[in-house]
Parts: structure tokens; sequence; C-alpha cells
């Protein structure tokens, strides 16, 4: 049974009928570019069966690799840049502990990311713990010469190797990267370093679901079979449903093209759990770098509520209608708070004695959304029953394949960033190179 549900309201959307009628052609194209492997960009559609295609041997080995470095670290150090570190981030913060650092009994080694920043602070600030700390680390490249992760991972070999001695710090290191070619390929060989594969055929911002994503995944003590599951069953759904009353992914596609084409540039994501902040990045990457190019695409950005309500809702509700909102809607909570009795009642919340805090974070959300519906921002909400991992496993896929329709839509290959390699270049020639 599929958990994950696309509410499509079209009311809610402000989307006429016969608007989504008229996009039916474009979406039928745009799915067979997809499926049939006919689009540009089609040499790395490898993440579309990767659900499938997966060895066991592979998973096994993985889970293996992962109980050792939780045997044996306190830390777990995951350097990575983009793709290479949001996917997995995105994983372990939606169902991790909230406090985990704070408990002094965890199951698994504290989870830190490094790579991802050029900040001299966060890396000194890094040392120091790890100065104090068993750990080891996995570096997530698949040339080895991306400027941040290459520059930690040069800093954080040697801090290791001073700390173990070479033939320790062999033991605490593990490369994915290329199968073949490559500086850290080549490193990685040299030293003898346990690698994995970043596969040909599949981008960084769609490899969650390799071993990028699902070794610091089982590092961090989740059941990655569940997780693949979970996007197995998802992948059979949208490949094989042709129509829009029935493909969830076909609905959000047209829901978030036709408000492009009304002049609203910018989505925004909305979640009501904190630990679904790191989502909301790993989604904006894939979007943003998926679509933005060419001079089209929507802007990416996301909030978190009801936090940001009190610094964001107020542009929301009464800003430059610019936006439309993506609401994701987590049912059930995996632990239940009450609010207690007071007998002074001088806060006066006493009325909320009927409900858990859940019920009363629900009604906020469904409060907000008649607001913002009021104050003509539409919304569509993807909903799943609780965060778990094949509920996130299906989340993942359906944004995955979503993302990839969706550039076929607009008339962009999904799967390149010519835009990238910009910045870099000022850079490299700023800095003599």
């Amino acid at each position: 049974m599929i958990n994950l549900n696309v509410d499509f309201n079209l009311e809610k959307a402000s989307i006429e009928k016969s608007e989504l009628e008229l996009l039916v052609p474009e979406l039928e194209k745009a799915h067979r570019l997809l499926v049939e492997k006919n689009g540009e960009g089609k040499e790395f559609l490898g993440w579309l069966d990767l659900p499938v295609n997966i060895s066991k041997g592979l998973i096994f080995d993985i889970q293996a690799e992962a109980e050792k470095i939780r045997n044996k670290a306190d830390v777990y150090v995951v350097i990575g840049i983009g793709g290479s570190y949001l996917g997995a981030r995105a994983v372990i913060e939606a169902l991790q502990h909230n406090f985990i650092s704070l408990l002094s009994q965890r199951k698994s080694p504290q989870i830190l990311y490094c790579g991802n920043t050029l900040s001299e602070d966060y890396m000194a600030d890094l040392l120091e713990v790890l100065d104090q700390k068993d750990y080891c680390l996995t570096v997530i490249s698949k040339s080895g010469t991306t400027t941040e992760p290459a520059i930690a991972f040069r800093i954080l070999r040697a801090h290791l190797e001073k700390k173990y001695g070479k033939q320790e710090a062999r033991e605490r290191i593990i490369a994915i990267t290329d199968k073949e070619k490559g500086a850290l390929k080549t490193l990685a060989t040299e030293k003898g370093y346990k690698t994995y594969i970043v596969p040909d055929d599949i981008g960084g911002r769609f490899s969650v679901l390799t071993p990028v994503g699902l070794l610091p995944i089982a590092v961090g003590g989740f059941d990655i079979e569940k997780l693949i599951y979970g996007a197995k069953k998802l992948r059979h759904q949208l490949l094989n449903s042709h129509d829009i009353e029935h493909n969830m992914a076909w609905q959000y596609v047209a829901y978030r093209n036709l408000q492009y084409r009304k002049g609203r540039f910018v989505e925004l994501m909305v979640n009501y759990q904190p630990n679904l902040n790191y989502l909301s990045e790993w989604w904006k990457q894939l979007y943003g770098e998926s679509e933005g190019k060419e001079g089209k695409g929507l802007f990416p950005a996301s909030v978190s509520n009801t936090t940001d309500l009190h610094s964001m809702g107020q542009y929301v509700q009464e800003g430059a209608r610019l936006m439309f909102e993506t609401v994701i809607h987590i049912e059930n909570s995996n632990k239940k708070v009450n609010i207690p009795y007071d007998t002074t009642n001088n806060d006066g919340l006493n009325y909320l004695l009927d409900f858990s805090l859940n019920e009363i974070n629900h009604k906020a959300e469904i409060g907000t959304s008649m607001a913002h519906i009021d104050g003509n921002v539409p919304q569509i909400r993807i909903s799943i029953d609780k965060l778990n991992e094949e509920n996130i496993g299906e989340l993942l896929y359906f944004f995955e394949f979503a993302c990839a329709l969706s550039g076929y839509f607009l008339g962009v290959n999904p799967f390149d960033q010519p835009g990238v390699e910009a910045y870099k270049n000022n850079m490299f020639k700023l800095l003599g190179k």
C-alpha cells in the first residue's frame, strides 16, 4: 500500500479543471521521455530503476560496514557537498531523536558534516571536537577535486593520520567515488581505503539511494532496506500510471507549472516538523539545480512552521503575490505529549486538555492554510502517515521522479548544471590557480 498522498484540491490551488486538461498532452510527452529514456540527460537515469536494481550484496556490505563504524567511533564525519551529503542528512535528521547529541546513551555515533563550507572557524571547531573523540570518516566525491570537500578531506586525513597513525587511519576512512578514475579514486587505491562507487549514470542530487546516502543512513542506525522498499513501491505506481487522476507526480508537476505560468515564481515548501528542515534543503537543491537554467524555473524556498509564522508569516499572508505553497503534512507523531491541567489556568490553556500537542499542531496547520488561501496563496499538500524509513523512501522517490518529469515538461535538461562552474572559475582566478 502507498502511504504518500497528494491532496490535489483545485480550489485551494486556484486552478480550473479546464486549465488542467490542457496540460495532459504535455504531461504525457514528458512522461514518455522519462520512462522510455529518450530525453536530454538520459545517460543519468540510473536512479529511475535503482530501487529494483540495487543488489542485495551491496546492501548487506553497506550494513556490515556501518556496523563496524558504529562499534568503533563516537563520531562519524561525512565529507561532501550538495547531493553528496544533503540526501543522507535529510533522512537522518528526519528520523533521529531531535536532541540526540545531548543523550549520553547513544546507540550510534554522532554524525557531523564537513566539506560543505569553507568556513575556517567551522573547521577549527570540528578539529577541537575530533581531538577528543574516536572518529571515522567517509569522503564522498566523484572527482575528488571539488574544492570544499577536497580541502576538508586533506585536513581531516592529516588529522586522522597524526592521531592514529597511517595504518589505523586507513581503517577509519571510506571513500565513495568514481569506479575507475579521478583524484580520490587514485588516492583510495594507493592508500588502500575501503571504497564504494558513485554510479556513472546517477547525478549527485539523485544519489540518496546509492552508497552516497545509504552508508551514512545505515551508520545512523536506520533501516536502509525499508527506505529502498518505500521507493520501490512508489516507483511502480508512478511509472505505470498514465493519467492525471492516478499519477501523483503528474498532479504535482501540473500544479507547480500552472502556478509558474501564472507568474508565481517562488515555490515555498512548508513543513510543521523541525526535523524536516534538511528535507527542504535537499528538495531545494534537487529542484533548483535541475530546473534553474535557460532563464527558466521556479525558485525553491522553504519555511518551518509554526516557527516561521512569527517571522515570514506576515510576508506570506500580505506581501507580494509571487509564491505558492507545497505543504508537507505528517499525519501521526511517533510520540505523544499532552497539555497538563493547571488549577489557576493563568495562561488560559485548560481548553486544550483534550488535545495532544500533535493535534494542536495540525489545527495550526489547517488554520494557516485557510488564512493563506484567503490571502491568495495557492496550496497543494503532500502527506504521509508518519515519519519512518518506508515513508521517507516514498517521499524521496516521489520528488526525484516529479523533478525529472517537471524538467522535461519545462523544456530543460533536468540532469545537468552548467551554471555551477561560474563561481568556481572566478574563485580559481582570484586564488591564482
